[in-house]
């Protein structure tokens, strides 16, 4: 994340634009729309400060730390999963997880992992006690 803050007056400069879910004082979430803009253009050889510019956005407000972040991880997201890698999956991925019900087999492997960390826990007592008892002597 860029250390530059942005003020009252760049966050509502920001909020005007189409291409922009929201912006904080700390950070800014681009649309899927504009990430799919952006991989398009970057892909016909324009660089990144162009395409953010044609897009409304204004270079100096975002700084180009932030545009070549972005660029970049966008770039690895589309390169590993395509235009799916692109959308903003935080929405989905918010709360605890869902737990499934787990088999036989998964709680017998379960409940002997939780034996075997218990009995390695316990014999690392034990030395310790030893440990401590040699020293006293």
């Amino acid at each position: 994340m860029s250390k530059k803050l942005f003020t009252e007056k760049e966050i509502k400069l920001l909020s005007a634009n189409k291409y922009v879910k929201s912006v904080s004082s700390k950070g800014i979430t681009y649309t899927d729309e504009f990430k799919s803009i952006f991989i398009a253009e970057k892909e016909k050889g324009k660089f990144s400060s162009q395409i953010f510019k044609e897009c409304g956005f204004d270079f100096v407000v975002l700084g180009i730390h932030r545009i070549k972040s972005a660029s970049r991880r966008w770039k690895k997201a589309y390169n590993k999963s395509g235009l799916s890698g692109l959308s903003d999956n935080r929405p989905g991925n918010s709360g605890r997880s869902i737990e499934k019900e787990l088999t036989l087999e998964e709680k017998n492997a379960r409940l002997e992992a939780q034996l075997n960390l218990l009995k390695a826990e316990n014999e690392l007592l034990k030395k310790i006690r030893f440990a401590e008892r040699r020293m006293k002597k």
